[in-house]
């Protein structure tokens, strides 16, 4: 489906038609369960990928608050040991800033990682606590 535009020479101009808005979700748990699926699939391909990407090719909702909460996703595939940093990309919807490109743990390490993410986050609760006790 496209637009026309006339123009003022009398020819017509055919742009693209605006792209749908996606669904926004009314529950931020229920969001994850849903989109979590398919986060997990890009991971299993073994191929790099952005959040965004993936949201736009599996056509996914959004969340409750889409500019606030898309970003606590990869924090949460990052901790269940799905996902890891695998360098920076550009952005589908703005090509001059640059975006976080995930890649997948392999299956087998996944247990390790979250073990290691959660001895690490406790190490640096430890350091601050010890950090407060001394000041």
């Amino acid at each position: 489906m496209t637009h026309i535009t006339p123009a003022f020479d009398g020819s017509q101009l055919a742009a693209p038609a605006p792209a749908k808005t996606r669904r926004v979700m009314d529950d931020y748990e229920a969001w994850v369960d849903e989109v979590w699926p398919a986060f997990v699939a890009a991971a299993d391909s073994g191929q790099p990928f952005t959040i965004d990407e993936v949201a736009r090719t599996r056509n996914l909702p959004d969340p409750p608050h889409p500019k606030s909460q898309w970003g606590s996703l990869p924090a949460r595939l990052q901790d269940a040991g799905i996902i890891r940093h695998h360098g920076y990309g550009p952005s589908a919807r703005c090509r001059k800033s640059l975006v976080y490109v995930w890649i997948g743990v392999p299956v087998r390490l996944r247990e390790l990682v979250v073990a290691r993410r959660r001895d690490e986050r406790a190490a640096r609760r430890q350091a601050r606590a010890d950090e407060k006790r001394a000041a």
